[in-house]
């Protein structure tokens, strides 16, 4: 297989050549497209079968869909199909306005523009503005199929650190508590029985004095799932004033993406990339070890 601009070319086997029914089976028994895929990819003449040479259009140029602004970026992981961003505290992943600027997809835009690729800015998940941690990106329409499909199916794994007042007293737990919006507070959650399910398992890394560095994986994905959870349980996130947490040397919340897993949209092959502490996160773990 190779990428010839626009297109995937696969080069068939003569034996493949000759025991093919259909174009479509080989996609989806050989390949692993999905049969509604396929038939949006004939839709849109996607697919050319010409003797041995079978093409697949891809990588179809697109605008980026944000206006490029250019700002330093950590790439974790990047191909053809998909991209890795370590996005730093204090950025938006998208602009706080229609055609605004300062987010990391402008500096995505800026990044395609300055690489030379012709794709639009996909994510595939958020964190929020004052979280670190790794942002996954699809570079083509069949990646953001698939890795949202596998979004929907809890298949792609993330986990957290955080930093968080007290200790709670088991070494691993798991918060299960339905979380909706808080109807006095713009752009705050809270429990709610009447919310949405989330869940949230934690595990004790480090205890401190007056604080604990603990892992979080979650099953779920809603907004502030984290920040409400540990708050809910009595140990909210340092720096998160907004959920109870103390601003005691650190002006955010002390909540980082540690690694992030998915599978690869066409290899089917597991990646999981890793983002290191930030420096603020690192030098407030320092100071509570003391």
């Amino acid at each position: 297989m190779e990428r010839q601009g626009e297109w995937l070319l696969i080069r068939l086997h003569r034996e493949v050549v000759k025991q093919l029914v259909d174009v479509d089976s080989y996609l989806t028994n050989r390949l692993g497209i999905p049969a509604e895929y396929v038939a949006r990819m004939h839709k849109q003449h996607d697919i050319e079968l010409t003797g041995d040479r079978l093409r697949l259009r891809f990588f179809a140029w697109r605008e980026y869909g944000f206006t490029p602004e250019w700002m330093p970026i950590e790439v974790l992981f990047e191909d053809d199909y998909c991209l890795v961003i370590h996005k730093p505290a204090g950025i938006p992943v998208h602009p706080k306005v229609s055609n605004g600027g300062g987010s990391l997809a402008n500096a995505i835009a800026a990044y395609y523009e300055s690489t030379a690729q012709s794709c639009a800015v996909r994510h595939i998940h958020r964190l929020d503005e004052w979280t670190s941690g790794p942002v996954l990106y699809a570079k083509n329409a069949y990646a953001q199929y698939r890795l949202d499909q596998d979004m929907r199916d809890r298949m792609i794994k993330r986990v957290y650190v955080a930093l968080v007042q007290g200790s709670p007293m088991k070494g691993k737990g798991t918060i299960q508590a339905a979380i909706g919006k808080d109807r006095h507070v713009t752009g705050k959650r809270r429990i709610s029985p009447n919310g949405d399910y989330a869940v949230t398992h934690y595990e004790i890394v480090e205890r401190y004095k007056e604080a604990s560095l603990v892992r979080l994986t979650l099953e779920t994905g809603r907004t502030h799932q984290i920040r409400v959870h540990m708050s809910h349980i009595g140990h909210p996130i340092l720096g998160d004033t907004m959920y109870g947490g103390a601003s005691v040397h650190i002006q955010h919340q002390a909540l980082h993406g540690e690694s992030l897993t998915f599978r690869h949209p066409f290899e089917s092959s597991e990646i999981c990339v890793r983002a290191e502490l930030p420096e603020d996160i690192v030098k407030l773990r320092e100071l509570l070890a003391l």
